[in-house]
């Protein structure tokens, strides 16, 4: 079997009324026995599409011709002889990404199996999932919460949804409803502790005692206000502390590990085995949340896992794209023995999202099940592929 060609399609989407920019990007690797598969560039959130864009369309000129079977010799081609991807970043990693997972999808349906299976087979039958990014609210449509009721009423919508986790950023929306409206550095004004405590009081009151709540900071804070943070929410009983400060220096997670009594999390922004090397030899991180679409793939991340297991230390893939994301996930999250829980992001309950791709995977009552299809069991629908805004195909 051989690589004849690979088409870059941006997805046809708007952002969000909250304001999220929303800009998936895929990947469809073709070849000649006429077997195509999917991945996703994991820029699809912020302000990276465009060189996410870029990226794949370099390395898809790289791979014409080549085994799509073989992807151990295409990861580290891309890697190692492309002088840029040996020093990684977000884009490097996020192109070779897209390309892995495609490679994965094509080898199960070649084989008329899911991936997990190519991957040791299920250690997992179901997964526990919980409700991330409640702050956006828990609904079809993406708000912007500020007050403490508001983050307490999307808590109730996410358990009628049969979630017993979710998911929140407290810090994130000033009080006029604007994202990063205000400063996290240095050291948080009185009103501004105050009310990120106050919302997630609310939610701990609306869960009652049961509800596991997840604290996300998007690095947003510093080592000093982190710490400032983490000592007020302690009482909540918080599942894990996700990003506390920008993960560039391990050593200041290793700070705030002293000082605040909450399990750390990290690694949607740390990228390969290099990457998450630090976090593991420190056991400054209870948790690790690589994305599959911008860490180095199915390959890197299985990889990933497996190192995380020999220092005790648990698996929250990082989901927040597109279907193809979802669908790559729940396929390693089904192998790993570290699993801990997967991520739902608010934007895979939008449509626009949803109808990007042929199958809506959600959840049921809080746990996923792994799905059947050969490769990763997900692909953009036709008229996705027309409508794009932006195709590239190279042969």
């Amino acid at each position: 079997m051989k690589i004849t060609s690979v088409d870059i399609i941006k997805a046809p989407t708007k952002d969000s009324t909250s304001g999220y920019k929303w800009n998936p990007v895929f990947v469809r690797i073709n070849t000649d026995e006429g077997i195509s598969g999917f991945g996703e560039v994991g820029l699809a959130y912020a302000n990276a599409s465009q060189a996410g864009f870029g990226m794949a369309v370099d390395f898809a000129k790289l791979i014409i011709g080549m085994d799509p079977m073989n992807n151990e010799e295409i990861w580290n081609k891309l890697h190692r002889t492309t002088f840029w991807g040996m020093g990684g970043g977000t884009v490097i990693f996020s192109g070779i990404s897209a390309i892995d997972i495609a490679l994965w999808d094509i080898k199960g349906k070649a084989l008329g199996v899911p991936v997990y299976k190519l991957l040791g087979g299920k250690t997992n039958t179901k997964l526990r999932t919980y409700a991330s990014q409640i702050q956006f609210g828990w609904s079809k449509e993406s708000q912007s919460l500020v007050k403490p009721e508001e983050y307490a009423q999307a808590a109730r919508d996410a358990i009628a949804d049969g979630y017993n986790c979710i998911k929140v950023d407290p810090i994130g929306y000033d009080l006029e409803g604007i994202w990063m409206g205000w400063s996290n550095y240095g050291i948080l004004e009185n009103r501004q502790l105050q009310i990120a405590v106050d919302r997630v009081a609310a939610i701990r009151e609306a869960g009652g005692p049961d509800l596991d709540i997840i604290i996300e900071l998007h690095s947003l804070t510093d080592t000093n206000t982190a710490i400032q943070l983490g000592r007020e929410l302690e009482k909540f009983r918080c599942f894990y502390y996700e990003e506390p400060t920008q993960p560039l220096n391990a050593s200041l997670f290793k700070e705030i590990d002293r000082e605040v009594k909450i399990p750390l999390a990290t690694g949607e922004r740390s990228y390969s085995r290099w990457g998450f090397r630090k976090f593991f030899e420190d056991r400054s991180i209870s948790i690790i949340q690589p994305d599959l679409c911008n860490t180095g793939g199915i390959t890197e991340g299985k990889k990933i896992c497996d190192m995380a297991h020999v220092y005790d230390i648990g698996v929250q893939i990082h989901v927040c794209g597109g279907p193809i994301s979802t669908a790559a996930a729940l396929q390693l999250e089904a192998v790993i023995p570290n699993f801990v829980i997967h991520e739902h992001h608010q934007m895979a309950l939008v449509k626009d999202n949803i109808d990007l791709c042929k199958y809506d995977y959600q959840p049921k009552n809080g746990y996923f099940e792994i799905p059947e299809r050969p490769g990763i069991g997900q692909e953009l629908t036709d008229e996705t592929i027309k409508n794009s805004p932006l195709m590239v195909t190279i042969k």
